[in-house]
């Protein structure tokens, strides 16, 4: 049965990756295989998911004022409330179209990229690929001025496209932050941008995934729901830390000292992979 101390470690991991754009899935394949886990299949799948929702939660607490859209607000040349936030809702709408994608491929395919692509070869050659394609994106759009610097500037256009981008994400190793993000920067959005509407994003998407996750996996022995909880409680504050650092971080920096981080990892797991370490 998954240790509590296991949960806890496995929150940290997924608080720190979660949101930086290395991959929290395959840093959590990798930490599985390197450490021998002793659980059941069935749990880790659906651990590996559902222990998301705690860094869903951080992304709603850290960013509630700006996705919250129901306030009660007299405008300055009406005497009447008003109750919804337009432009939020607008926004709203955006994501969700930028969800469908995702849904319509990732449902049919969930358990096929189960059995399949959650392997120590997949996750490193992701990381690599994406690592190198952060750094080339990066270096082409050096003195380029962004074209959407605002969430309310984003089109429906570039929301069906940043959901194509997040459908790369299914393959382990890609990270959906950095697949949504990579996307966004290369249709013209700035980096804080990006990042926030990749945070937003990923509220419907890994809550839909994680309750899905729940329904297959069925009930829950009392270990079991604790190892979640804590996980779950640990990947909350850990998120509330990664997200903020990224923010401040890339008010000065690009993405590429990721992307190198990225291409070293895959490195090293490729050459543990072909030594038997994995």
């Amino acid at each position: 049965m998954l240790a509590i101390l296991e949960a806890i470690v496995l929150g940290i991991v997924e608080g720190i990756t979660e949101w930086l754009p290395i991959s929290s899935t395959g840093h959590m394949i990798l930490f599985y295989q390197l450490f021998r886990i002793d659980t059941t299949e069935a749990f880790w799948s659906m651990f590996l998911v559902v222990i998301q929702f705690g860094a869903i939660l951080a992304v709603i607490v850290e960013f509630f004022k700006k996705l919250w859209p129901f306030h009660r607000k007299r405008p300055k040349a009406q005497g009447i409330y008003q109750y919804v936030s337009r432009p939020r809702m607008i926004l709203w709408m955006k994501i969700i179209v930028s969800c469908i994608p995702a849904a319509v491929i990732g449902l049919p395919l969930d358990d096929w990229l189960d059995a399949h692509l959650f392997n120590s070869i997949t996750v490193a050659v992701m990381l690599i690929l994406y690592g190198v394609l952060f750094i080339i994106v990066e270096n082409r759009n050096q003195g380029r001025k962004p074209v959407t610097a605002k969430l309310t500037e984003i089109t429906w256009k570039q929301a069906v496209i940043i959901g194509l981008f997040q459908c790369l994400a299914l393959i382990p190793g890609t990270s959906r932050s950095g697949a949504t993000i990579l996307g966004a920067i290369l249709i013209g959005l700035s980096r804080k941008t990006a990042s926030e509407y990749t945070f937003f994003l990923a509220i419907p998407v890994m809550f839909g995934a994680s309750l899905l996750k729940l329904i297959k996996f069925g009930s829950f022995t009392g270990s079991e729901l604790g190892a979640l909880l804590v996980g779950m409680v640990v990947a909350f504050f850990v998120s509330l830390l990664a997200i903020r650092f990224l923010m401040n971080y890339i008010r000065n920096h690009d993405f590429k000292a990721f992307g190198w981080y990225r291409i070293v990892l895959g490195a090293v797991v490729l050459i543990c992979t072909a030594v038997g370490v994995f």
